[in-house]
């Protein structure tokens, strides 16, 4: 039979440990922008170094990684047999806002320049189906690969969703950008290429 004065007692400790526990997250995590924890609800901001300068990001000049994704079919794909002419690779996925805003300029600009740029998309959290059905709704027709075990994140460095790669023909990462609408994305592809 329970008592009923270490019940109250139980119960205080457990509110006031509750209290205090949010306090703390909340001093430690919560409301973060300054720092580009959040933005918006749902939306990450990338972080930023103490020069204002993106954090963990490849800096330019750097090789394209070489490592095992998936096609929606399963089948293997190395990334480094991307490699062999420009190519525009965005790392996206369905849950993401900024990358469902994007999606159909990635396909608009695809269309204008698929002869002279290869486009990839990679998704690290999608299941096959949704990532190809999701894409389609946007009328993407490049390549889709799934990274699957998150090698492709940690090879290249990705910290903030989506993230946009352009690679030379030779394999070296020669930028690399956040959400981009369709003249932005123009404009890189111009530039880089």
């Amino acid at each position: 039979m329970v008592r009923p004065r270490l019940l109250a007692v139980s119960l205080v400790v457990a509110l006031v440990v509750g209290v205090a526990g949010g306090w703390l997250v909340h001093r430690l995590g919560g409301g973060v922008d300054a720092e580009g924890f959040m933005s918006e609800p749902g939306e990450y901001q990338e972080p930023i170094d103490s020069h204002g300068a993106q954090a963990l990001a490849p800096a330019d000049g750097a090789a394209f990684p070489d490592v095992a994704l998936v096609d929606a079919d399963g089948v293997e794909v190395a990334s480094g047999s991307l490699i062999g002419r420009p190519l525009v690779v965005n790392v996206w996925f369905s849950t993401c806002p900024p990358c469902a805003r994007e999606l159909s300029d990635f396909a608009e600009v695809h269309a204008e320049v698929s002869d002279r740029v290869r486009f990839v998309g990679v998704n690290p959290l999608d299941g096959p189906d949704t990532m190809v059905a999701f894409a389609a709704e946007r009328g993407v027709t490049y390549e889709l690969l799934r990274d699957t075990d998150s090698a492709f994140l940690d090879a290249i460095g990705v910290v903030s969703f989506p993230r946009t790669y352009f690679v030379a023909a030779d394999g070296t990462i020669v930028g690399d950008h956040g959400e981009l609408d369709a003249d932005q994305l123009r404009h890189y592809v111009e530039e880089h290429f």
